[in-house]
């Protein structure tokens, strides 16, 4: 006898599972690889989606930290400017101070009183 008589064929019934098994498993393979590709660029693009997000927000963050520092160096000036017309307010309310402005701005005199205009600029010659 040959070794060819002593091989045996296997069951064409048995043989037939056997690749529809391995089919089964190449298709379930194939798709849990889709699967996992379409959620992978699902997930690159949200992460992409949060970075672009994120760096926005970064911009915005900034731009109102400046306008809020420049809003802030408003409100120290106005409020410095505030106290200036208050003081000058109170002045103006003193009989004195307002006579003591129009005799050095408009030249009011008193009774008897010459005023002379000195020019405040040197002379060429």
């Amino acid at each position: 006898m040959s070794d060819k008589d002593k091989v045996s064929n296997l069951h064409p019934g048995y043989i037939g599972q056997h690749h529809a098994y391995i089919q089964r498993q190449k298709r379930r393979k194939k798709r849990l690889t889709r699967r996992l590709v379409f959620f992978f660029v699902i997930a690159i693009f949200a992460f992409g989606a949060m970075v672009t997000y994120h760096l926005k927000q970064r911009d915005l963050q900034a731009d109102k930290k400046q306008e809020y520092e420049e809003m802030q160096e408003k409100l120290t000036s106005l409020k410095q400017q505030e106290e200036d017309l208050t003081e000058e307010i109170n002045l103006l309310q003193d009989d004195d101070y307002v006579l003591e402005i129009a005799r050095t701005n408009y030249f009011f005199s008193k009774k008897g009183e010459l005023i002379f205009k000195i020019p405040d600029e040197d002379p060429s010659y």
